[in-house]
Formats: structure tokens, C-alpha cells, sequence
């Protein structure tokens, strides 16, 4: 998934480096399907899930460490943050092939992965209904059982469909003001062009940062002027993110909002919120839900 990170590392360029300069077949850029889909390095939350979804998981010898779901999956070696990744790592597993979401790096780890004898096959991302169909079914075609991902894109798009439904009728929409980060008392919110935003608008919300591209630092006027009815939050655990709600609305920059007037605050679990896969319908009825409770169709 394409969020910003404040633990990116560029400590496997000297790695990256090192690789480059051995003599390596080049890896097969521009394929589309495995040669060998025996061993698959994962890359992405989202990736090893739709992996998971379509039965195919083993196959998988590792993972990165944004794919926590499902709970299995934590069994299988964690070759790192997918935006810091190690060429070194992810080698190590001995992978017949490399499937990482984009946006994965850093681009100098990347471009290693790409000369070795293994593999890369890129997973776009789009952050909208249509995205997450198309993700299955190139995962679905890189590993070689593509009527399994039709089967399972059908699934998930009726699923989409009726999730996006419940908010049809809903008339005055909420504006949502997404915070990845408070730290330091630095509001950090999701403009256009993230999954936040993707999620947003499926739920039948509105970005109180429309108009702006990914994530921006907010001043306190820019906070107020956006006039959140909601804060969007992710539940996990550590540092700001367990923030009381009284504490979030005492922020200057928030204090004065329609969010701060009722304490509307919702907090969900990233990977489920922002992952753009087999659950987000899921996540979808759970923000509508919390957005517009019995506003909303059952």
C-alpha cells in the first residue's frame, strides 16, 4: 500500500551496490506471469493477501513486514519493510520470483532486484474499486491460476458494489480529515492520490484535504479551514495513535471544528483500512457505518 513512512532506510544501498556489481543473469522485466511460481517472495499487505485468498499460499517462502494479515502469514520469514527492503534479504529466501506492490523500494533495492536470476513482477496500485479487481487478477496471472481470480474478482466485486451502495441515499455528506501523524504536534493528513483518500470516498465521505496531493504537513489555520466533521485515524498501537480523543481535539488546529464540537473521532486498523484488497469492502460497511450509523441502508 502507498502510505508515508517515517521509517524509511537507505542502508541497503551498500548492499545494493555491492549486488549490482556481480555477474548476474538479468531478471526477466516486463513478464507478467512466473516462470517458476514454486517459491514467491510477497511483497505488500495487500499482495500476500490476495495470495492467501486465492489458495495459493504455499507458495509464498516470505514476506514483507507490512503483510500481517491473515495471522498465518506471520509464520513466514519477514524480509523487511517493503519501502526499506534489503536486496540481501530478500534474496536470502531463495525466491524463484518477486511479487511486490508498487511503490515498493527503496528504488536503489529495486533496481537490484531487477539484475538478479529472479523474477520482479510489479503489482500496480490504484486506490478505487476498480484497482483492487485489477491487483487479483494480476497476482491471479503471475502465479498461474487465473480462473481462480476471476472467480475471486467477481466475489469482491459484488461485495465493492454493495458496500458502496449503503451509502447511496446519504444526503449532506461528512468531510473527513485522515491523520496519519501527530507527532510532535505536527498534524500529518492525506490529501488526494492515497489510499486514505480512496477509502474516503468509497465510504461515501468527503477528503477535507481535496485539492491537495498526498500527505502534507498541516498548519493550525490550514486544520481549521479544512472543517472536518471527522478525524480518520489508524487504531494501532504506540505513540500518537492512542491518543485520547480529548487529546487529539486539543490540538489548535483542531480544537475549533465541527470534528471537535461532537469529539468525532474513528479509528480503524491500518492494513484493514488502507490496504486496497480482499477486505476492503469490509472496511468499507465499517466506515459508512461509523460515518453515517442509521443514516445508512442495513
Amino acid at each position: 500500500m502507498s502510505i508515508f513512512s517515517r521509517s524509511m532506510r537507505v542502508a541497503a544501498i551498500g548492499v545494493a551496490l555491492a549486488l549490482g556489481s556481480l555477474s548476474v543473469a538479468q531478471a526477466e522485466e516486463g513478464k507478467t506471469a512466473f516462470p517458476d511460481a514454486s517459491r514467491i517472495a510477497a511483497v505488500g499487505g495487500s499482495i500476500t493477501e490476495i495470495v492467501y485468498a486465492l489458495g495459493e499460499e504455499g507458495r509464498l517462502v516470505a514476506r514483507d513486514s507490512t503483510s500481517t494479515y491473515p495471522e498465518s502469514a506471520l509464520k513466514l520469514p519477514d524480509v523487511g519493510y517493503m519501502r526499506a527492503l534489503s536486496p540481501e534479504n530478500v534474496l536470502s529466501v531463495n525466491p524463484s520470483g518477486i511479487l511486490a506492490l508498487a511503490g515498493s523500494g527503496p528504488k536503489e533495492a529495486v533496481d537490484v532486484l531487477k539484475k538478479a536470476s529472479v523474477t520482479y513482477i510489479e503489482v500496480p496500485e490504484a486506490f478505487d474499486h476498480q484497482g483492487i479487481l485489477d491487483k487479483v487478477r494480476i497476482v491471479g496471472h503471475a502465479l498461474g491460476v487465473d480462473d481462480k481470480a476471476a472467480t475471486l474478482a467477481k466475489s469482491i466485486d459484488a461485495d465493492l458494489k454493495a458496500a458502496e451502495e449503503l451509502t447511496a441515499k446519504v444526503g449532506e455528506r461528512k468531510r473527513v480529515l485522515f491523520i496519519l501523524s501527530m507527532e510532535g504536534g505536527k498534524i500529518l493528513a492525506a490529501g488526494n492520490h492515497t489510499a486514505a483518500n480512496g477509502i474516503i470516498k468509497l465510504a461515501g465521505g468527503v477528503n477535507a484535504m481535496e485539492g491537495v496531493n498526498g500527505y502534507k504537513q498541516l498548519t493550525d489555520e490550514a486544520a481549521l479551514t479544512a472543517r472536518p466533521d471527522v478525524i480518520l485515524m489508524m487504531d494501532r498501537g504506540g505513540g500518537d495513535h492512542v491518543l485520547a480523543a480529548d487529546e487529539v481535539f486539543a490540538h489548535p488546529g483542531l480544537a475549533s471544528t465541527p470534528a471537535a464540537k461532537t469529539k468525532a473521532l474513528i479509528r480503524m486498523d491500518g492494513s484493514y483500512l488502507l490496504g486496497f484488497g480482499p477486505r476492503t469492502a469490509g472496511a468499507i460497511r465499517d466506515l459508512a457505518t461509523a460515518l453515517y450509523g442509521d443514516q445508512i441502508k442495513g
